[in-house]
């Protein structure tokens, strides 16, 4: 059975105007959809790190919430503001996510990918993946690290299979 997973855009101008086209949204909700799971809410946010933090706390407080997946916002200008809105709500930190992406941004871009402030981690056993907004970003993200950890047959390991484990107390014997 599929996980459930809520989408969050990060775009000024998404929200601006609703009817605006959200590729790289449509694109997640496409890929999650085909891979078997449940799409339990997507939303927009603007480029407002306190915004970007309520909805996420929302989700993470959530029981029925078990991966969030945002997008957009993790760029280097004066409003983008994502990366600094989710690290103070993350229980730990995935680093080899966003280590691993930059390497495979660099196959397509290059050495822009430094400037990829993706970032991935666990808060109240809730997966979260900060990505960046473009399409090829989720695309990458999704087609070559998200999907296989969300998928419960990757050996030698997976996401899925730490997920009954994420609450566990670290002051309470096993």
């Amino acid at each position: 059975m599929g996980l459930a997973i809520a989408l969050l855009t990060i775009s000024d101008r998404r929200c601006a105007d609703p009817e605006l086209a959200d590729p790289s949204g449509d694109a997640l909700e496409q890929r999650l959809g085909a891979a078997g799971h449940q799409l339990l809410e997507r939303r927009r946010v603007p480029d407002d790190r306190y915004r970007v933090r309520a909805e996420l706390s929302r989700w993470i407080a959530d029981p029925a919430v078990q991966v969030v997946i945002s997008s957009g916002g993790t760029g280097l200008t004066g409003r983008d503001g994502t990366p600094e809105a989710v690290a103070p709500l993350l229980d730990k930190t995935i680093e080899g996510f966003g280590e691993l992406f930059r390497v495979l941004s660099f196959e397509t871009i290059g050495t822009s990918s430094l400037q990829s402030r993706c970032l991935a981690g666990v808060a109240n056993g809730t997966v979260i993946f900060v990505l960046p907004g473009s399409l090829d970003a989720v695309t990458t993200a999704w087609d070559r690290l998200i999907g296989a950890q969300l998928e419960a047959s990757t050996a030698p390991c997976n996401l899925v299979q730490l997920l009954p484990r994420l609450r566990e107390s670290p002051h309470r014997p096993a």
